[in-house]
């Protein structure tokens, strides 16, 4: 197979099951992306990756263009070598600090200048500076610098940042000089008709594959829902699929009920720094911080495989928080990605047997009284 390639295998309805072929390596599809945002997923040493199933990883082009520079990471070989991870490794582009850093930045048709929040360095970000940072790190896919706006703007506000973020998509793909993958980025916020346009537009380019962008940053989950009911219907069948930034494991199921390929998102480390572990079971996430665990003798999750279920009880995981003791974040860090990687693995498992409708409806009814936010 040739390289950056989405082989779409089966579907179960409109779910998918494939596998994208990169230079270091293939991942299935559906799958789940650990974030490493400083080249390091919170926690989790690449050994404990590799054990839980993690196929491949996403580092934030931001931070590390900050600390330590890519300069130094092309020193050492690129981000593989830099990190020790050596599977597939997908990266963002800045384009998410355009939205998230509003205070510190100033938006212009050539890029976007920052001023770190670390030293107050004014540091200026082009389209061709993004994917030229990205191939220096090394990565197997880069993404399109984008304006991500807040979903509460104007049609017009809207339809004017959608149309600068196709105009540097083009100037992305110019830029590319590597065999880097890229893929393309669809904004438009709530608006099906601007949707449309920016799938349509992306779609006659040479992208290797497709996101979706600007959901998951404050509409609320029946907007984002209804986003997708008709946006991913946009979207080339032969171009992998990738939601940005999603999500809980309710949207994640929900996703790929409508034929999302591809995800990342901090909650599964951020929710195990602050005690929260996902769970089989009725209850689909506990916090070990409560005081019913003190004296409990059994795993976080009886029916997970993971390390930390399969060493330490709950009441010593419950020690550990109440003692702050950083093993406790790190043990509920590996757990919870397990957890997020094991549903994957039964969604890949479910839509090659055909029965992924069934599953689709039996998370969402184990989730209904248990709404999580990103944050």
């Amino acid at each position: 197979m040739s390289l950056n390639t989405h082989q779409l295998i089966k579907q179960d309805g409109t779910a998918r099951l494939g596998n994208y072929t990169t230079l270091h390596g293939i991942f299935e599809t559906p799958n789940f992306m650990p974030v490493g945002t400083k080249a390091s997923v919170k926690g989790v040493d690449v050994q404990r990756l590799s054990e839980i199933g993690t196929q491949i990883t996403l580092v934030n082009t931001y931070h590390l263009w900050l600390r330590p520079g890519p300069e130094l990471i092309e020193q050492f070989g690129g981000i593989h070598k830099f990190c020790g991870w050596s599977g597939p490794i997908l990266s963002d582009s800045g384009g998410f600090q355009i939205y998230s850093l509003k205070a510190i930045r100033k938006l212009e048709e050539e890029g976007v200048t920052f001023k770190s929040h670390l030293d107050g360095k004014v540091l200026f970000l082009s389209p061709e500076k993004a994917i030229q940072i990205q191939e220096a790190y090394g990565v197997d896919v880069a993404m399109v610098l984008d304006e991500c706006p807040d979903a509460t703007l104007s049609w017009q506000k809207i339809s004017d940042s959608l149309d600068r973020t196709l105009r540097w998509s083009e100037r992305c793909l110019a830029a590319r000089r590597k065999q880097t993958a890229i893929f393309g980025i669809t904004q438009g916020a709530l608006y099906p008709d601007l949707r449309q346009k920016s799938a349509e537009v992306l779609a006659a380019q040479n992208f290797d594959g497709l996101a979706i962008g600007g959901l998951s940053v404050g509409e609320t989950t029946d907007q984002m829902y209804e986003v997708l009911s008709y946006h991913v219907d946009h979207l080339p069948k032969n171009k992998i699929r990738y939601l940005m930034g999603v999500g809980t494991p309710q949207d994640i199921t929900e996703a790929v009920y409508r034929g999302i390929d591809l995800f990342d998102c901090v909650m599964p480390t951020r929710s195990g720094r602050f005690g929260r572990a996902f769970v089989s079971g009725d209850q689909p996430y506990i916090n070990v911080k409560n005081s019913q665990y003190a004296t409990l003798d059994q795993a976080i999750d009886p029916n997970c495989d993971c390390f930390a279920c399969r060493t330490y009880s709950l009441a010593y995981v419950h020690h550990l928080f109440k003692v702050d003791e950083m093993l406790g974040p790190q043990l509920l860090s590996i757990h919870n990605l397990r957890y997020y990687l094991k549903l994957m693995e039964n969604i890949r498992a479910a839509i090659k047997a055909d029965t992924y409708d069934k599953f689709h409806q039996e998370e969402q009814s184990r989730w209904k009284n248990f709404r999580l936010t990103k944050s």
